[in-house]
């Protein structure tokens, strides 16, 4: 990463009050960037975004990415350089139970926030998140690459190949072919951990809360396997490829950001870690009940990633893991200072990433 690219630059963010949002606010922040956000209020009680108080240096706006004319009132205000969209519905299992409100938010809120931006005379990057569960899942032993079929068999999932779909035909439709300024792209990363999600029916979250009540967790489908990596990893990626959408908008498209092949790891081996770090008697059980179906298997290829853009993941899950138990035991511990911490850790991943 140009730290210097960053310094400065206007940043429209959606989404900024969520989980992965909160991290990259925090990062764009000490870059120096003038961050806008938007987004719903925090999705939970208590939140990363409350807890480490990202809202203390930025510009933070309540509203929802359905609501397009306030959308794109936000933005144009804004006059972002860089807009990066991660406001969205992103629970599988709440998709079961809410399908209309995933469509609608991962859906209509990528095209309102796409035309906004086609109405902008100051957005030169747009980097649009969605999910590594985009692809046609066929559970086969290789990864999947940007050029693979997109699907979905549950709504969350399909949402998010919809969400490609919108991005692709925005791009095609107003955001190429000569003179255009614009270079939109989307990123699909995977399973995220670190500190400050506490959202409901996602393994970590549900982990560390069993812990800290001192009761067994029950975990669905412990021979799942899924590709685990720090939210860092792939906020790397998304700031990584602004810069270079920002020189060369050929790079315009889809973009993976997964973890190495070694880090694509069964449930079970997370949950035995995460009992091993925490200590204390904690214990996971399985759940026998029944539940909506899920993949037993995702993995991504990000060859694209490594030879196109020198990403690469840098923090092994066994050292994410640390990183998790340390922020939630502060977090547990009373500890004041979630902020401090917080951007420690970014400082910590960032001078790794920069000495390599």
């Amino acid at each position: 990463m140009n730290t210097e690219f960053w310094h400065g630059k206007r940043v429209f963010l959606t989404g900024h009050t969520g989980f992965k949002g909160s991290w990259t606010a925090l990062w764009l922040q000490r870059l120096g960037a003038e961050v806008t956000g938007y987004s719903l209020p925090a999705p939970t009680d208590p939140s990363l975004f409350e807890v480490a108080a990202v809202g203390a240096g930025m510009q933070s706006i309540t509203g929802d990415v359905r609501d397009a004319a306030a959308l794109a009132a936000a933005l144009l205000g804004a006059r972002p350089d860089v807009v990066l969209h991660q406001a969205a519905q992103s629970l599988v299992r709440r998709g079961y139970d809410e399908p209309l409100e995933t469509y609608s938010t991962n859906v209509v809120g990528t095209a309102a926030l796409l035309d906004a931006c086609r109405r902008s005379d100051t957005v030169r990057v747009v980097v649009s998140v969605t999910s590594d569960k985009c692809y046609r899942n066929d559970e086969g032993p290789r990864g999947y690459r940007e050029d693979d079929p997109l699907g979905g068999r549950d709504p969350y999932s399909s949402s998010k190949a919809c969400a490609e779909l919108v991005t692709a035909a925005y791009r095609d439709s107003y955001f190429s072919g000569e003179g255009v300024r614009v270079a939109v792209a989307s990123a699909r990363s995977g399973n995220v951990v670190g500190g400050g999600d506490w959202a409901a029916d996602r393994l970590l979250p549900d982990l560390v809360r069993g812990f800290a009540a001192g009761e067994p967790v029950p975990i669905r489908r412990p021979d799942a396997v899924r590709p685990w990596q720090h939210v860092l990893e792939p906020v790397r990626g998304y700031l990584h490829l602004a810069e270079r959408l920002w020189s060369r908008p050929e790079l315009a498209g889809a973009w993976n950001f997964g973890p190495d092949e070694a880090d694509a790891r069964p449930v079970r081996w997370v949950a035995d870690r995460l009992v091993e770090l925490w200590g204390e008697g904690a214990r996971w059980r399985l759940d026998g009940a029944e539940h909506p179906p899920e993949a037993d298997f995702l993995r991504l290829d990000c060859a694209k990633a490594k030879s196109l853009l020198g990403w690469s993941p840098i923090l092994p899950l066994d050292e994410a893991l640390d990183w998790l138990v340390e922020w939630y035991r502060a977090h547990r511990d009373g500890r004041t200072d979630l902020r401090e911490l917080t951007l420690s850790q970014i400082a910590a991943y960032q001078d790794a990433a920069e000495a390599r």
